[in-house]
């Protein structure tokens, strides 16, 4: 039987604010990893697919170092059953000159498993258009921006 919806929207509710307090560099990006269970899957789309709660507290970390000029607006979330579907914003930092931002749209399904946490997430966004963003933005990493695995899972 699913959870009831608002339980969900709280849980996910808390995790959007944290997300905010980590864009305003008040906390790590690993803060987010206290809202998934042990055992949870987390699929990004350039990082693949990593499996446990260690993995995926790295993965926060290593996958978001850099990139502190960019944020995730949220435009819309829905709950079905277990599952949170929610549409963002990848936002790189800057505008262009008549004011609008450099961002692509962002989709995340996260399944609910209890108790404030879920237990997967998949990321999809279209990488080759964030790749024409940073190109036309002319955004640069930083030293510590780190690449995707050459080879990432992809199962």
């Amino acid at each position: 039987m699913p959870h009831p919806p608002e339980e969900i929207r709280e849980a996910y509710r808390r995790y959007v604010a944290t997300r905010d307090r980590i864009e305003a560099g008040e906390l790590a990006w690993d803060a987010l990893a206290e809202f998934f269970t042990a055992d949870a899957v987390f699929i990004d789309p350039a990082w693949g697919r990593v499996d446990g709660l260690p993995a995926i507290t790295i993965l926060l970390s290593e996958s978001m170092a850099g990139l502190e000029d960019w944020t995730f607006p949220e435009a819309w979330t829905m709950v079905e059953d277990d599952r949170l579907v929610s549409f963002w914003w990848n936002r790189l930092g800057g505008a262009r000159a008549d004011g609008t931002p450099y961002q692509a749209p962002g989709i995340s399904i996260l399944e609910y498993a209890s108790g404030g946490k879920f237990k997967s997430e998949q990321d999809i966004l279209n990488m080759a258009h964030v790749g024409e963003l940073i190109r036309e933005s002319g955004w640069r990493p930083p030293a510590r921006f780190n690449m995707p695995p050459k080879n990432p899972r992809r199962e």
